[in-house]
């Protein structure tokens, strides 16, 4: 499933997109590729002021439901692992308002990941009932959100 799919267009640029500018080819782990190189957004996203990086991010979210809708029909394929764009908007809430120092950086990413590979509720129910683009993203944004207020309380714990 995390291969190449047959209907994968290189000339098309929201295949390009939706696959995170390439990295959601990768053979292995396509997802953590995905987050890893959303981490290279995040740097300049990071310098925005707050309300900014918010429209940004729903800006984000909102196109990927389009976006994810048309490259898995495109595909043939509901969610394709290779579409990690849901990873990059989950990744970036996870980090919104995150300090900026990079091992709360690294914290955000590994609870992001995980959370998003195992799929507590409610992100299982929304993984499993929620069709189209919508369903492709919720699952990530979701993680996403759970995640940065996980990452929010350590900080209050431990700052």
């Amino acid at each position: 499933m995390n291969s190449t799919p047959l209907n994968f267009d290189k000339r098309n640029w929201r295949h390009w997109l939706a696959f995170g500018l390439g990295s959601g080819l990768s053979p292995k782990a396509p997802g953590t590729a995905g987050s890893v190189l959303a981490l290279l957004f995040y740097v300049p996203l990071s310098h925005l002021p707050p309300m900014v990086y918010a429209m940004v991010v729903i800006a984000a979210f909102a196109f990927g439901i389009w976006l994810c809708e048309e490259t898995a029909k495109d595909l043939g394929v509901h969610d394709h692992g290779g579409i990690v764009w849901d990873e990059f908007v989950g990744m970036w809430l996870t980090l919104f308002l995150a300090p900026p120092e990079w091992h709360w950086i690294l914290i955000g990413f590994v609870l992001f990941r995980l959370l998003d590979i195992l799929k507590p509720w409610p992100i299982k129910w929304a993984d499993k009932h929620v069709e189209g683009g919508l369903g492709i993203m919720l699952d990530d944004v979701l993680a996403g959100i759970m995640a940065a207020l996980c990452l929010q309380a350590l900080t209050i714990l431990l700052v």
